[in-house]
């Protein structure tokens, strides 16, 4: 029989085994549900505004590593691999651009819905090769997405939580050293303090900060950076113009709450820059690069950083320009002369018309001694006929229609009847039945055909006789 105490130990020592079970299980489920909260969420997206040909296309191309940007129209999608090597995690972040067109503004109810909205961080674009046009081309981007998120009608309450969400991590900004080495893989960034550890103090807006306060993250991003080398050669830009162009933007920032960057895709400026930085906004990753504001080319202004003050240190570089004039009035659009060209259209008159006053033109302008020696051309439809004979009997025709004949010429009488007579058969006779004017002969008038034949009988026997008068006074 086996001892009272004996069955106690047994069961003490099982329920000892359950327990240890129980925490072994409880351990496991504890890191897996930890490991699942730190997975990288799949919901996150990126909303890309800006002008055709600024380079939104050919800018993500290059964060997503490709050299071959495909363009498309109206509201385009790509994404971003994302990939966590400390977690051993991975995603994609959607990009969608949106078409420079107005009329392509409707196509943002795809892209930022109210379920989207807190997920979404906006891009606005612009182009450096055309400066005149970049705070012009802010504004009109960044209202149209203020346009947008109020057709959304988010509860007053949600939309306020995301305003203060923004306001909060302005203020806890915290200026990286250079070189500095993150302590945790997803350590965001510390709020600033002011005492000692325990106790924080944020400190103030200024007076321009997040006065436009959208409740989402916004990067406004220059494009064609290395175009600022062309404007000095070309449009004679100076360093105080840049200065001037680069403080008017990070005012426009300081009032939406935007970090800055000039990039070059071209030279690779920023570019991977960006790329970790919109990482370190979106999903939270360590990002220890500060500010750099050397570099008219490479510029970088993180969200929390700038203020008046540090604007300020750039109007010391304008001593020719006033840092409140207009922008329009000192970066002005240059003008491009072109030729002279008449583009008014000339639609060609009827050829008949146009014949008639070259012809009027013609006779006019021509003068007497030319109108006399001008050959007389038959009317169109008539034949003249032909002279039998050397070349040099035949007697010319003097403008009035008579032949011309010299007196000491043998048979130049015969032929100036016979030019007579068919100069009479050419002339225009006044039509029938005008006073004074004799009937025209009819074609079939026995007398006009014997005069005729009398006529041409006549000069050829006086042409038979001259060379037997040449002859007998040649002996």
């Amino acid at each position: 029989m086996a001892p009272i105490g004996g069955k106690s130990g047994a069961r003490s020592a099982d329920m000892n085994g359950e327990g240890d079970q129980q925490n072994l299980w409880s351990s496991i489920l504890g890191e897996v549900s930890s490991h699942s909260g730190s997975k990288l969420p799949s919901c996150k997206s990126i909303l890309v505004f800006g002008e055709d040909e600024s380079g939104k296309t050919t800018l993500i191309s290059r964060l997503q590593g490709t050299d071959d940007p495909k363009k498309g129209h109206g509201l385009e999608y790509l994404y971003l691999d994302v990939q966590d090597e400390d977690q051993d995690d991975s995603t994609r972040c959607g990009v969608w651009i949106l078409g420079g067109e107005p009329e392509q503004s409707d196509l943002l109810q795809f892209a930022l819905t109210p379920a989207s909205m807190s997920h979404t961080l906006a891009i606005i674009v612009a182009d450096m090769s055309k400066p005149w046009s970049i705070l012009d081309s802010l504004r009109k981007w960044v209202d149209l997405l203020r346009r947008h998120i109020d057709t959304l009608r988010m509860p007053p309450e949600r939309l306020r939580e995301m305003e203060e969400r923004l306001v909060q991590q302005f203020q806890e900004y915290v200026e990286p050293e250079e070189g500095e080495e993150p302590k945790s893989p997803r350590r965001t960034t510390a709020p600033a303090s002011v005492g000692g550890e325990d106790e924080k103090v944020l400190l103030p807006l200024g007076e321009t900060t997040l006065t436009h306060n959208l409740g989402i993250p916004i990067v406004v991003v220059i494009t064609k950076s290395d175009a600022i080398s062309s404007l000095e050669k070309e449009q004679d830009f100076k360093m105080e113009h840049l200065d001037f162009i680069q403080q008017h933007i990070r005012k426009f920032c300081l009032n939406y709450g935007a970090a800055l960057f000039y990039t070059s895709v071209k030279e690779g400026k920023n570019c991977d820059l960006l790329y970790k930085y919109l990482l370190h906004r979106i999903y939270g990753f360590p990002f220890h690069k500060p500010a750099l504001v050397v570099e008219k080319d490479a510029l970088f202004v993180p969200f929390g950083w700038d203020n008046l003050q540090k604007v300020g240190i750039l109007y010391e570089n304008m001593p020719n320009i006033n840092p409140q004039e207009p922008f329009g009035d000192v970066v002005a659009k240059p003008v491009i002369r072109k030729p002279l060209q008449d583009s008014k259209e000339i639609s060609a008159e009827d050829e008949q018309v146009f014949l008639m006053k070259q012809q009027a033109m013609l006779s006019k302008n021509l003068p007497p001694t030319k109108q006399q020696d001008a050959p007389q051309r038959p009317a169109i439809g008539m034949r003249t006929p032909e002279r039998k004979g050397n070349a040099a009997n035949a007697a010319p025709i003097t403008p009035s229609g008579k032949a011309k004949m010299d007196a000491g010429k043998p048979g130049a009488t015969n032929e100036g009847v016979l030019a007579n007579f068919f100069n009479s058969l050419l002339s225009k006779k006044s039509g029938p039945g005008s006073p004074g004017s004799p009937a025209p002969p009819k074609p079939g008038d026995k007398s006009v055909r014997n005069d005729a034949a009398a006529e041409l009988d006549r000069m050829t026997r006086g042409r038979k006789s001259i060379p037997g008068q040449n002859a007998t006074g040649a002996s």
